[in-house]
C-alpha cells in the first residue's frame, strides 16, 4: 500500500487540522502555509474548503474510505 502524500500532525481542540507534514519531501506546514501550496498546484489531490469562515485543507474525494487526511 502506498504511503499517505500528506499527515496530520496537529489538530485543534475542535478537531481542525492546523499542521500537516509531507511525508515523500519532509516539509512542515502549517494551515495556511499548505492551503497555498494547494492553491498553487503543488499538491493535485487535495482543494481547498472555506469552512466556518476559514479556508481548510481537504483531500479530493474517491471511492476509498481509508485515504482521507488524518
Amino acid at each position: 500500500m502506498a504511503r499517505k502524500r500528506v499527515t496530520v500532525t496537529q489538530e485543534s481542540g475542535t478537531g481542525r487540522n492546523q499542521r500537516f507534514h509531507d511525508n515523500y519531501n519532509g516539509n512542515d506546514m502549517n494551515r495556511s502555509q499548505f492551503v497555498n501550496e494547494i492553491n498553487q498546484g503543488n499538491y493535485p489531490n487535495y482543494h481547498v474548503r472555506n469552512i466556518n469562515g476559514l479556508d481548510t485543507p481537504v483531500s479530493n474525494p474517491d471511492k476509498s474510505r481509508n485515504n482521507n487526511l488524518d
